[in-house]
């Protein structure tokens, strides 16, 4: 299973073409992921917008997915083979896989044995899209055990947002998206709400005591001004060393030299470390359109986009600090407006931070290697 973030795909394959259209179009407006439809509407929906396309076809499909089991083993219409080596679904996938499509597979869980073919699926699927009957949960904990070993991506089938809600959350870890059928603009809102809930993760921050604070004079530091507002308490973990980031605030607050820009990280030198995801990039590597990752005071994680970065020549301030026998460092931009986070989870500029003092930070352990972690003895200085 992936670790990738939740998404949503939009089920438009029955009706006349202006109700899948409209659902279509819905999905686009809302953020949807991925839309699920007839071959012959493939090259519709690309001009309705710029979204992944997964189409219920065989290999002459233009679609991003192609979907395998409507009108086939996986929904019922021929019968499901007490050898699965005999599959024609599983013929056909792996006839698109060697022509390199991307495939899904399609199941409705009407048995324990269609169950079981979902599992057989994602064993070479891409993804494999689970439609529940009776039961939804059970068949879906199951597959979710049998398959979180694999880079197979599921996707439940569900109509209500509280489906989705249920799904996202299955086993702690939950399906890796849902298909949802539903008409309602407002359903299709809420369900990507949900999903966006889903992805919240936590980061340990840990106070660490200054031990040290003094200008280091002239060098290049980076602005990151993201697509994502921040709010108080928001900002990104920085670094001089992979062995420990500063939690460096976000400019949301108000301040008696410049207006605020609730946007912007003013993240510190070229050189330091940026957390992006479970793994870290050089500030001076990031550019528009990269992710970023957002945390704030109280470790919660989310994604955030880079807009535009800003590189220029400022005077620099050197923050060192301990944490459970760990030396941190940073090199951060001597301005009152640059701000860390103290140990009661507030704003504290650079400007006023004397040793003694404690900011939060993030401890990892181990080392880095292009910016992923290893088990391996490294000294930074």
């Amino acid at each position: 299973m992936s670790d990738k973030n939740k998404s949503i795909w939009i089920k438009a394959d029955k009706g006349n073409w202006e109700n899948r259209k409209n659902k279509v179009i819905n999905g686009l407006e809302s953020g949807a992921d991925c839309v699920l439809v007839n071959s012959e509407d493939v090259d519709k929906v690309r001009k309705l917008g710029n979204i992944n396309v997964a189409a219920f076809g065989d290999s002459t499909s233009d679609a991003d997915i192609v979907v395998v089991g409507k009108g086939g083993e996986g929904d019922g219409t021929k019968p499901l083979p007490s050898d699965f080596s005999g599959s024609w679904d599983i013929t056909t996938i792996n006839q698109l896989k060697e022509k390199g499509k991307k495939v899904a597979g399609y199941v409705v869980i009407k048995n324990k044995d269609y169950e079981n073919f979902a599992v057989e699926l994602g064993e070479i699927c891409d993804y494999v899209i689970t439609i529940g009957i009776d039961w939804q949960v059970i068949p879906l904990e199951n597959l979710i055990a049998k398959l979180q070993d694999k880079e197979v991506q599921i996707i439940s089938g569900v109509k209500t947002s509280e489906e989705a809600n249920i799904a996202l959350e299955t086993l702690e870890h939950g399906s890796d998206g849902v298909l949802l059928d539903s008409d309602d603009p407002n359903t299709i809102k809420e369900t990507i709400g949900i999903a966006e809930k889903s992805e919240i993760s936590k980061t340990e921050l840990t106070p660490a005591v200054i031990t040290r604070i003094e200008p280091v004079g002239m060098g290049d530091r980076v602005c990151v001004d993201t697509c994502n507002l921040m709010q108080r308490g928001e900002g990104m973990l920085v670094g001089s060393q992979a062995k420990g980031l500063f939690l460096v605030h976000s400019e949301s607050e108000e301040s008696p030299y410049v207006a605020s820009r609730p946007f912007r990280v003013n993240a510190g030198a070229v050189h330091a470390y940026v957390q992006v995801g479970e793994k870290t990039r050089y500030l001076s590597e990031l550019e528009s359109g990269d992710e970023v990752t957002i945390v704030d005071a109280d470790g919660k994680q989310k994604t955030g986009i880079v807009g535009r970065v800003k590189i220029e020549r400022r005077p620099l301030m050197l923050v060192e600090a301990e944490a459970d026998g760990a030396v941190l460092r940073t090199i951060l931009q001597n301005a009152e407006t640059i701000k860390l986070v103290d140990s009661d989870k507030n704003p504290v500029s650079v400007s006023d931070l004397k040793k003694g003092d404690e900011v939060l930070v993030h401890l990892e352990k181990g080392a880095r290697h292009f910016g992923t972690k290893v088990n391996e003895t490294i000294i930074e200085k």
